[in-house]
C-alpha cells in the first residue's frame, strides 16, 4: 500500500472519542501504517474506540448494495485460496467491516469490506463446517464513508473487472458527489482525468460489451476508447451491429469448443467499423493561375465560407475578383 493510500485509509477511520465524541483521524496515532490488514488489525486491537468484534452467522448479513465486486459471480475456484487459508488456520483470522441494518428484518447486518469472506464462510457452513463463523467489525457510517471503504478495499482486488468498479464508480458519482467528479476525486484521493475515463467506460452499452469473450477482457483503455467512439449515434449504430456479429461469432466458436476472438481483435473491428463507414471528406476547390494557386477554399460549412487568396500568383486583379466571384456561386453563395 502506498504512501497516499495508507494516508487515505487513515482519513476514513476514525474513531470517536469516549469523552469528547469528537473524531480522532488515525493519521494522529503516528504510528505506521503498513497495509490494509495491519489497519484493520488496529481496529481490532482497541486502538480504535467503540468497535466491537463479533461471531456472526454470515445468513444474517447482507452484502451492501453499493460494492464493486459481484457477489453473484463468486464460485468456489474464485475463493479456493481463502477458503484453504481458513481451514488451515482454524477459521478467519481478518474480520470484515459491517454495519448494522435497521431496515430489514431478514438481517442484523450489512457488510461494507470482506465480500470474499463472507462467500467463504457461508460455503464453508454448507460444505462440512457448520460452525464457521463469520468474523467481523462492527462500525457505524455512512454511505460515503462506506463507498470509499469499500473501494480501497478493492483497489487491492485483481479479481474485480475494470467494467465493475467503472459502473460501480458511476453509480456512487450520482448517489454519494451530486455528480461532482471534481469533488468525488478529491474524496477518493485519484486524479479527475482517470476518473473521468472511468465514468466514460461506465457508460459502455451491453450490446457492445456482449461481443468480448468476458467483461473481464476489457480494461479502461479498451473500455474509454470504445464508449468515446461512439458517443455519437450514427457511430454508436454501427458499433452495435458489428458488435452484435462478433457476439455471435464468438458463440459459433464456443459452441464448437474453439478459442474465443482477442479482445484486441474486438477493439479493432468495432472502431474499424466506425472509420471505414465515415465519409471521406470533399476536396475543397482551389483554384490557379498559370499553375500558381490564385484563391483557396479552406472551409465550407454551416457556419460560413472560409477563403485564402494566394500572394505571388501572378494573376491580375480583375482576375481574382473573378475567381472570388466563381468560389461563391460553387458554394451557393449569391446569384
Amino acid at each position: 500500500m502506498s504512501s497516499n493510500q495508507k494516508s487515505y485509509l487513515n482519513d476514513i477511520i476514525g474513531a470517536k472519542d469516549s469523552d469528547t465524541g469528537t473524531e480522532e483521524p488515525l493519521r494522529t496515532r503516528r504510528s505506521a501504517l503498513l497495509t490494509r490488514g495491519n489497519a484493520l488489525e488496529r481496529i481490532a486491537s482497541g486502538e480504535i474506540a467503540q468497535v466491537t468484534q463479533v461471531r456472526l452467522d454470515p445468513v444474517r448479513c447482507r452484502i451492501w448494495r453499493g460494492n464493486a465486486r459481484r457477489y453473484d459471480q463468486l464460485t468456489e475456484t474464485v475463493c479456493r485460496d481463502l477458503i484453504d487459508s481458513m481451514l488451515a488456520e482454524g477459521g478467519q483470522k481478518m474480520p470484515a467491516i459491517v454495519r448494522k441494518v435497521k431496515d430489514d428484518p431478514a438481517f442484523d447486518y450489512e457488510v461494507i469490506v470482506g465480500t470474499r469472506r463472507h462467500w467463504s464462510v457461508s460455503w464453508l457452513r454448507a460444505n462440512n463446517y457448520p460452525d464457521m463463523a463469520f468474523i467481523a467489525l462492527v462500525q457505524e457510517f455512512d454511505d460515503e464513508v462506506a463507498f470509499r471503504l469499500a473501494d480501497l478495499e478493492n483497489r487491492a482486488r485483481k479479481d474485480i473487472t475494470d467494467l465493475e468498479r467503472a459502473r460501480n464508480y458511476a453509480a456512487a458519482l450520482k448517489e454519494h458527489y451530486g455528480s461532482n467528479q471534481t469533488r468525488m476525486a478529491e474524496r477518493l484521493k485519484i486524479t479527475k482525468g482517470w476518473l473521468s475515463k472511468m465514468i466514460t467506460f461506465a457508460g459502455l452499452p451491453d450490446t457492445i460489451i456482449e461481443a468480448f469473450a468476458s467483461p473481464a477482457e476489457i480494461n479502461l483503455t479498451y473500455g474509454y476508447n470504445l464508449a468515446a467512439a461512439v458517443t455519437e449515434l450514427p457511430k454508436l449504430r454501427l458499433a452495435t451491429k458489428e458488435a452484435e456479429k462478433i457476439a455471435r461469432e464468438q458463440a459459433k466458436l464456443k459452441g464448437e469448443g474453439k478459442g474465443a476472438i482477442p479482445a484486441q481483435a474486438v477493439l479493432a473491428r468495432i472502431l474499424g467499423a466506425i472509420r471505414n463507414t465515415e465519409k471521406p471528406k470533399t476536396e475543397l476547390p482551389r483554384y490557379v493561375h498559370n499553375g500558381r494557386p490564385v484563391l483557396s477554399v479552406l472551409d465550407d460549412n454551416r457556419n460560413g465560407l472560409k477563403l485564402q487568396i494566394h500572394a505571388g500568383s501572378g494573376a491580375s486583379e480583375a482576375h481574382v475578383i473573378e475567381v472570388f466571384a466563381q468560389a461563391l456561386k460553387a458554394a451557393g453563395y449569391g446569384k
